[in-house]
C-alpha cells in the first residue's frame, strides 16, 4: 500500500513539476504613476510560442512597442530561455485601471497572463521616467508598411513600401534586419533601393523625419484574406541624455530599439467567371502580343524563326504563352524561351519571347493560322484578347507531294481517287544514268594495304583490353563519377558568381539566380514556385536531407541579407565555398 502511494506521490509531482516548466507573465514597471508619466509592460515568457495577443490597454494609449527581445543561455549544461514582448503606455485619464491578458500558444496549449492593475494619480511636478531612454526611443522611432492595393485581384501586382520615422529628437544611422518577412502566398521581389534620402512628413500630427529602407513587389498566388508578415528591425538609438561634458553640452546614449512593421492584411479577388476566354492561362496586366516570322519565301530543308512575344507591365513571369501550330509538312521544334524583364514599384515590365524554328520538308504554300492571347486587365476590369494576322510561307523548291482529286459518284456519298505519277515524275530525282567506267584494279594480295589490315587487329587488341579496364574501374567508380557531374553542375551556374567576387551586389544577384536556376533545372519547377516554404517541401518529398536542405535556405537568406547590410570579401567567399557544396550535396542526394 505505501509503495503505491509512494508511486502516486512521484508521479503527481512529475506532473505537477512538467505544467510549472512553462510560465507566462505580466509585470509593468509601476503599480502607481502620474497622468503625466508614462509605464512600461513586459509579457515574458521562458518557451518560445505562437500567435501572441496583447491585451487591449483599455485607458491607455500604445505610444510604442511592441519591442521583441529573446535571450538564452546555458549555465552548467541547463539552457534558459526567455522571450519578452514590450509595450510603452501613456495614460487617457486619472482612475483606477486594469491591464487585461494577454495570450500565447505554447505546444499547442494557450497561457494567459493575470492581469495588472495600475492606479493613474494627478500630474506630478517631476515626472520620473522623463529620461529613461528606452520610452525616449520608443516613443520617437516608427516602422510603418505602406500598401499600394489592399484589394487587388488574384496575380494582380501590389507594392510594400517599408517607411522608418524617427523624430528630431534622436539620431538614428543604421539599422540591421532582425526577422524577414516569408511572404507566404506571394510571388516576391524587392527592389534594390540605390540611394537612400531622408524626407521630412507629418506621423500621427507630428513632425517627423522618414526614410525608405525597403520596397517589395508582390504578386498573391490565391485568394481570400492574406497575412503580410511584419518587418522586424534592430536599431542602435542615440538619445539625449541627462548628463553633460566639460563645456556643458549634452551627452547621447545609445539604445537597442526594436521595432516592427504590424501585420497587414489584404482581401485577394477572384478573377471574373464571366467572359473568361477558354485560352486564359492568368495573364494579369496591361499587355501587347506580337507574332513575327524572319522570312517568307524559302527553300524546303531551309529553316525559319517565328517568334510569340508578350510585352508590357504585368505577371509577365507567371502564365504561360500560347502554342504554335503549323501543318504537318512543316517540321517544328521546341521554343527556345527568353526573359527581358525588369522590376519596380509598378510591377513588373518588360516582354517574355517563344522562338520557334520551323522547317519546310516540301515544296508548296503554308498558312499559319492566328495565334490568339488572352488577359485580365485590372484597370477595366475585364478580359481583353489580341489575335495575330495569319502568316503565308511560300516554299519555292523543293520535292512536291502527290495531290488528290475529288470524284463524285452517282449517290449522295463522294469518293477520292489519289492520282497516279507519271515515270518521269515519279522517279524525277533518282540518277538513271551512272555513267560508271571501268577502272584497273591493282593486286591486293600481298600489298601493303593487305598487310596493314592483317597486323592492325592485333594491335587493337592489347589497347582495347586497357581500354575495357579503364572503363569498368571509372563505372565501378560511380561515387567519384557521381561527384564529378555535381561539380560540373555546380561550376556551370556558379561560374558567373565566382567572377563577380569583391562586388557585393552583382555576387549576391548572381548567386542568388544560380540558386534559383539550378533548382529550376533540376526540379523543373516555375519561378512563382520559388519560395523558401515551396522549396523546403519540394526537397523533403524527395528525401533531401535536412541538413543540406537547411543549408540551402541559409544560403538564400544571406544573399537576402546581403541587400542591405554590408559584407567582406571573406564572407562571401565562404557564401560561394557553401553555395557549391550544398549544391554538390544536392545533386548526390536528387
Amino acid at each position: 500500500m505505501k509503495m503505491k502511494q509512494f508511486i502516486f506521490y512521484i508521479l503527481l509531482f512529475v506532473s505537477c513539476a512538467g505544467i510549472a516548466q512553462v510560465k507566462f507573465e505580466a509585470q509593468a514597471s509601476r503599480e502607481k504613476l502620474g497622468v503625466n508619466e508614462r509605464l512600461r509592460v513586459d509579457f515574458t515568457m521562458n518557451q518560445d510560442g505562437d500567435n501572441f495577443n496583447p491585451p487591449d490597454f483599455r485607458g491607455f494609449k500604445v505610444i510604442g512597442g511592441p519591442n521583441q527581445s529573446i535571450s538564452q543561455s546555458f549555465v552548467n549544461g541547463k539552457r534558459s530561455f526567455q522571450k519578452k514582448y514590450s509595450y510603452f503606455l501613456q495614460p487617457n485619464g486619472r482612475g483606477n485601471f486594469n491591464i487585461g491578458q494577454a495570450t500565447i500558444e505554447i505546444e499547442g496549449q494557450t497561457y494567459k497572463t493575470p492581469p495588472v492593475a495600475v492606479e493613474v494619480t494627478a500630474a506630478v511636478d517631476k515626472p520620473t521616467d522623463g529620461s529613461n531612454p528606452e520610452i525616449i526611443a520608443a516613443d520617437n522611432i516608427h516602422l510603418v508598411a505602406e500598401i499600394s492595393n489592399r484589394t487587388p485581384y488574384l496575380n494582380e501586382g501590389i507594392a510594400v513600401k517599408y517607411k522608418l520615422y524617427f523624430s528630431p529628437q534622436i539620431n538614428i544611422r543604421q539599422w540591421y534586419p532582425k526577422d524577414n518577412p516569408k511572404y507566404a502566398d506571394f510571388w516576391s521581389q524587392n527592389i534594390d533601393i540605390k540611394q537612400l534620402n531622408v524626407k521630412e512628413d507629418l506621423y500621427r500630427g507630428d513632425p517627423y523625419q522618414y526614410v525608405v529602407i525597403r520596397e517589395t513587389v508582390l504578386y498573391p498566388q490565391k485568394t481570400g484574406k492574406l497575412t503580410i508578415e511584419p518587418l522586424v528591425l534592430s536599431v542602435p538609438v542615440s538619445v539625449p541624455s541627462d548628463r553633460r561634458d566639460i563645456f556643458g553640452r549634452r551627452l547621447s546614449e545609445t539604445v537597442d530599439q526594436t521595432v516592427s512593421s504590424n501585420h497587414q492584411t489584404i482581401d485577394v479577388k477572384s478573377l471574373p467567371a464571366a467572359g473568361k476566354p477558354a485560352n486564359f492561362t492568368g495573364a494579369v496586366g496591361s499587355f501587347n502580343f506580337n507574332v513575327t516570322n524572319s522570312k517568307d519565301v524559302l527553300d524546303a530543308t531551309e529553316s525559319l524563326q517565328i517568334k510569340l512575344q508578350v510585352s508590357g507591365n504585368g505577371n509577365l513571369k507567371l502564365f504561360q504563352l500560347p502554342k504554335l501550330n503549323v501543318p504537318a509538312s512543316l517540321e517544328i521544334y521546341e521554343p527556345e524561351h527568353q526573359e527581358q524583364v525588369s522590376t519596380n514599384l509598378n510591377g513588373m515590365h518588360g516582354r517574355i519571347t517563344d522562338s520557334y524554328t520551323l522547317v519546310p520538308q516540301l515544296k508548296g504554300k503554308y498558312p499559319i493560322n492566328p495565334v490568339s492571347f488572352s488577359y485580365f486587365d485590372p484597370r477595366s476590369e475585364s478580359y481583353k484578347t489580341i489575335t495575330s494576322k495569319e502568316i503565308l510561307l511560300n516554299v519555292e523548291n523543293g520535292p512536291t507531294t502527290t495531290t488528290t482529286a475529288p470524284v463524285a459518284s452517282s449517290g449522295k456519298e463522294s469518293s477520292t481517287k489519289q492520282a497516279v505519277a507519271s515515270a518521269s515524275s515519279q522517279f524525277k530525282y533518282i540518277q538513271l544514268d551512272a555513267n560508271l567506267k571501268p577502272i584497273d584494279q591493282p593486286a591486293f594480295f600481298k600489298s601493303v594495304a593487305f598487310w596493314s589490315a592483317l597486323v592492325t587487329p592485333l594491335l587493337l587488341i592489347p589497347i582495347g583490353i586497357f581500354t575495357g579496364k579503364k572503363r569498368k574501374s571509372l563505372i565501378a567508380d560511380a561515387a567519384g563519377n557521381t561527384s564529378k557531374k555535381a561539380d560540373k553542375l555546380a561550376r556551370k551556374y556558379l561560374s558567373e558568381a565566382k567572377n563577380s567576387l569583391g562586388d557585393q551586389k552583382k555576387f549576391y544577384e548572381a548567386l542568388e539566380r544560380a540558386l534559383h536556376n539550378y533548382l529550376k533545372a533540376k526540379l523543373s519547377i516555375k519561378t512563382g514556385e520559388m519560395s523558401k516554404d515551396k522549396v523546403k517541401t519540394l526537397l523533403a518529398e524527395r528525401s533531401v536531407q535536412p541538413a543540406t536542405t537547411t543549408s540551402f535556405i541559409e544560403i538564400l537568406e544571406s544573399c537576402e541579407l546581403a541587400r542591405y547590410t554590408p559584407t567582406s570579401n571573406v564572407e562571401m567567399q565562404k557564401d560561394y565555398d557553401k553555395a557549391k557544396k550544398t549544391i554538390s550535396e544536392l545533386d548526390k542526394q536528387l
